[in-house]
């Protein structure tokens, strides 16, 4: 015991890294740093351990450079990012083992695969006399915080932000420290024996022109969207032709800025900003940050959301399979519908890993209730091509469109892709952008090529069926068929 005790005294804290790889306002880093012992830092990359879902491409590839970002951010207070593969619990009580060390600390996750890892390792740690130290840093409102006055969990959103409002403000954000002491330098991988990012072919290339990955990226990116859009968001953020939204989304997955972080600087901003109009602003702005919330909170209560109904009436419904609609699936995927919003949504994914949250919902209800294809089909799509892909949001939000969650739109908002466009992208500008064969025309004629004339597609270069797709579905047809199809859930269930 005598030798235990002087190295607790002495031995270095351990700081795991996970989706927080930032070095402000991160509670483990800033405790370990306050604790006067050597910081090691470590980021396992764990594609074994049970239940953990693997990351997808574009999600792979933001990690690669938030890592690098945040080596480079250590490297400054002179330690160095430790990178290992393999099961979590393996390496971080090995490498405990292997330097002595006092503590390992880390910030919590609310999966219910990785809450049951960091419980082994806790165990795994405590069996060795080392101290496990875990601290608050993803939410705002941790879900074991958050409890309605029967003691339940909240299922539905709007209760669920009048509750969290009346609580409070949230900490204020935590310094990031200064000079660093860490032990020589450990064995480590490199980011690029990982293999995170393509090669040949490089289908990430237009990301780089799009996105700088890392911390100090995430807090230019709020310090201008604060600055600019912030003021004007209730009333641009569903605009897909202006840049009316914060972008930060693939940041606060990474963790490379904390909500804290996000939510007070929102607050300073219209507080500084005169009017009624910014503080209407920065009211929505919080309201989607607390969806944010809400999304994990759910996913405590159902660690299956990617891949099970909320509601079960929803199992017995009639998708229809890509065989029973030849085609239709991959026409969605590739943006090739024939609805050019959809379209333009599909190909802005493609080509960037991101897509405006207005274009994900009409794409998102066109594959559900026009072609009738399972919404865990689009899920798995939108996991694998989003950067800030994340594990409740992904699901909950897809749900939240089928209609099968705990909080859902009704089965029946069935949204109208031309409406959609002609009133969120009213210039057609958008749909320009990221469907250029149908450039020329006007905007009158962009969101509905099939019902112009003749003559108007000809002086625009546009052949349907050639240049363009026609519609592989009709809308009329297609909103009928899925009223049936919900029809037919809500008799049986009955």
């Amino acid at each position: 015991m005598a030798d235990r005790t002087a190295i607790a005294s002495t031995g270095p804290v351990i700081v795991w890294f996970r989706n927080d790889l930032r070095i402000a306002d991160n509670p483990a880093l800033a405790a370990a740093a306050g604790s006067g012992r050597p910081v090691i830092a470590v980021y396992v990359l764990d594609e074994e351990s049970a239940g953990l879902r693997p990351l997808g491409a574009a999600s792979r590839w933001w990690l690669a450079g938030s890592l690098r970002a945040l080596a480079s951010s250590l490297g400054e207070r002179a330690i160095s990012l430790t990178l290992r593969r393999g099961t979590a619990r393996k390496v971080i009580t090995d490498l405990a083992a292997q330097t002595r060390a006092a503590a390992v600390h880390w910030n919590r996750r609310y999966d219910r695969a990785g809450e049951a890892i960091d419980s082994e390792v806790v165990a795994d740690l405590a069996a060795r006399g080392i101290a496990a130290e875990t601290f608050q840093a993803s939410l705002l409102f941790e879900p074991q915080a958050v409890r309605s006055r029967s003691g339940a969990p909240f299922s539905v959103f709007t209760p669920f932000l009048r509750h969290v409002l009346a609580l409070g403000e949230p900490r204020t954000p935590i310094a990031p420290p200064g000079r660093l002491a860490g032990p020589a330098d450990l064995a480590s991988e490199q980011v690029e024996d990982w293999r995170l990012e393509p090669a040949a072919p490089d289908w990430a290339e237009k990301f780089h022109s799009e996105w700088t990955r890392g911390e100090a990226a995430a807090r230019n990116t709020l310090a201008s969207f604060a600055d600019n859009a912030l003021l004007y968001y209730a009333e641009q953020r569903d605009r897909l032709d202006l840049a009316g939204t914060s972008r930060l989304s693939p940041h606060l997955r990474f963790g490379e800025i904390s909500p804290f972080q996000v939510w007070h600087a929102a607050k300073q901003a219209c507080e500084s900003a005169s009017g009624s109009a910014a503080r209407a602003s920065a009211d929505k702005f919080i309201a989607e940050l607390i969806w944010r919330e809400f999304c994990h909170h759910l996913l405590a209560q159902h660690p299956d959301l990617a891949t099970r109904n909320v509601q079960a009436r929803f199992d017995g419904f009639p998708w229809r399979t890509d065989e029973a609609v030849p085609g239709a699936l991959k026409a969605w995927r590739r943006g090739q519908t024939g609805y050019p919003i959809v379209d333009a949504g599909m190909r802005q994914l493609w080509a960037t890993g991101w897509m405006h949250n207005r274009a994900r919902m009409v794409a998102a209800s066109f594959l559900i209730k026009h072609l009738l294809i399972d919404w865990r089909e689009g899920e798995r799509w939108f996991w694998d091509t989003l950067v800030d892909a994340d594990l409740a949001n992904n699901p909950a939000s897809w749900q939240w469109v089928a209609g099968s969650g705990a909080d859902a739109a009704p089965y029946f908002r069935i949204f109208n892709p031309i409406l959609q466009g002609q009133k969120f992208d009213p210039a057609g500008d958008y749909v320009r952008r990221w469907v250029p064969e149908l450039a020329g025309l006007s905007a009158e004629a962009i969101h509905a090529p099939f019902e112009a004339r003749s003559d108007v597609l000809n002086a625009a270069g546009v052949e349907l069926g050639t240049t363009y797709p026609s519609p592989i579905v009709d809308h009329k047809a297609a909103r009928a068929r899925a009223l049936a199809a919900f029809a037919r859930i809500k008799d049986e269930t009955r």
